[in-house]
């Protein structure tokens, strides 16, 4: 055994530990994490933290099978370290540095190779899970904890914690060139995505990475990357300082990024959310440097605002309409991607949206609480601002709206952030009876919260 093998033993130990005597008697616990990627305010109660020092590692990088063992704290940004020097990555790489692979297992990830392999949860194979009994399980796709391991994601810790987490590594290129092809209608956006997700090819040049940005009804981007050995003729552009990449997307026909670089090319500035505080002026860019200018950085300011709601008293002092944020991930079939579209711009109207197509595996109905029809095309919507209310307008009106538009056209809505579900809607839609089974048979006793509880009540 290595040394960071034998460290991360006895960190896991002492995690197992606590938890046991920390359920023994009546109250909450809570991973004692620095950062959190959830947009769910919590109600403040005082609960037991439980210690994640030292489950934050690569445990292991299977060259010849593809695959990597790590830690359930580890961050991508630490599991990208561990596997680029070795030619490899995790196949779908979550866009911000500091999500843990066992949050995006428990919860939703996505990223620009998910045309191909899925959701993040989609490329586990197997996940060593502390359930709510104190027990720890190794749950695979056939052996005898299947149905927590399908129903583990979307479960958001309340069936238990990724302690491991075994995840599908791919082989990389140096560096990564960019097409960023103009689209003037949503219908061409689409066409273009689903021709690309099926063909894998792009103007006669086979495609990696797939995504995309919408800055208007008349003015959307297709970023279409391809893996290349050789940079002769270029220049990388660097995106971890003054260069800002959203603005790029929109100036560039193409572009060159190492495959690091590539890889956090929107944690800089958290897609295009650091304008909103302030930080896309040159001047601030250049005080705060590269070690501040990252989404970890915005996450903390946002935390604080919504502490202490100083936007809002202002609208109140001034008169002005208060706004709702509206902070959402969505997935919406291929073929109802315009008419999603369409509602958005009419009745929301954010810009920029970030969209990334995605290819549910042929488990993906197996997956009782984020079930996707096998083998379909979806197209992930994410927009994060605030929408102002109109008088009239309930408090949480677009939200809602988004729901019931989401699911109207077949969709499936991350619980990452703000939910609004009445309980009725929510059991039918995250097939709640497989969930309550699941929970009856990995935290009989209530140990963890309740996933309506959770995302929906806030507790």
């Amino acid at each position: 055994m290595t040394e960071g093998r034998a460290d991360f033993e006895r960190a896991r130990d002492e995690f197992v530990t606590t938890f046991r005597r920390a359920t023994t008697t009546p109250g909450s616990v809570r991973l004692g994490k620095r950062t959190t990627n959830l947009f769910r305010p919590r109600r403040r109660t005082r609960s037991r933290r439980l210690p994640t020092a030292g489950l934050d590692m690569v445990l292991d990088v299977d060259t010849e099978h593809k695959v990597a063992r790590v830690g359930g704290m580890t961050t991508y940004d630490t599991f990208v370290d561990g596997t680029l020097p070795l030619g490899l990555m995790p196949a779908v790489v979550p866009e911000l540095r500091s999500i843990t692979v066992g949050g995006a297992v428990t919860g939703v990830g996505i990223e620009s190779t998910s045309w191909m392999h899925g959701l993040v949860h989609e490329t586990a194979t197997r996940v060593e899970i502390l359930t709510g009994t104190g027990d720890v399980v190794i749950a695979d796709r056939s052996g005898p904890h299947a149905d927590l391991f399908f129903g583990f994601p979307n479960s958001y810790g309340t069936l238990g914690y990724a302690l491991s987490v075994d995840v599908a590594v791919q082989p990389i290129s140096p560096f990564v060139r960019l097409t960023h092809a103009r689209c003037t209608s949503p219908q061409e956006l689409f066409a273009t995505i689903a021709d690309v997700c099926e063909t894998g090819v792009f103007d006669e040049t086979p495609v990696d990475f797939v995504d995309g940005s919408i800055f208007g009804q008349d003015e959307m981007y297709l970023t279409l990357g391809t893996f290349v050995d050789a940079a002769a003729d270029s220049t990388p552009s660097d995106y971890t300082w003054m260069g800002i990449y959203h603005h790029a997307v929109r100036e560039r026909d193409s572009d060159l990024l190492t495959a690091r670089g590539y890889l956090w090319r929107w944690d800089t500035d958290w897609f295009w959310c650091s304008g909103n505080l302030g930080f896309e002026r040159t001047w601030v860019r250049a005080l705060a440097g590269r070690e501040l200018l990252r989404s970890t950085t915005y996450r903390r300011l946002l935390a604080l605002e919504h502490r202490w709601q100083l936007t809002a008293r202002k609208r109140r002092l001034t008169g002005e309409n208060q706004r709702e944020p509206v902070i959402q991930d969505v997935e919406i079939p291929i073929e109802r991607a315009g008419d999603f579209m369409r509602f958005f711009a009419d009745e929301v109207g954010i810009v920029p949206v970030w969209v990334c197509p995605v290819r549910a595996s042929e488990d993906a109905g197996r997956f009782p609480l984020y079930a996707m029809r096998n083998g379909a095309l979806y197209v992930n919507f994410g927009f994060w601002s605030s929408v102002e209310l109109l008088p009239g307008m309930s408090e949480h009106h677009h939200n809602r709206r988004i729901e019931a538009v989401v699911e109207d056209l077949g969709g499936r809505k991350s619980l990452y952030s703000t939910a609004f579900y009445d309980r009725a809607e929510f059991d039918r839609i995250y097939d709640i009876g497989a969930y309550e089974k699941l929970k009856t048979t990995y935290d009989p006793d209530g140990r963890l919260p309740d996933l309506y509880a959770k995302t929906v009540m806030r507790a």
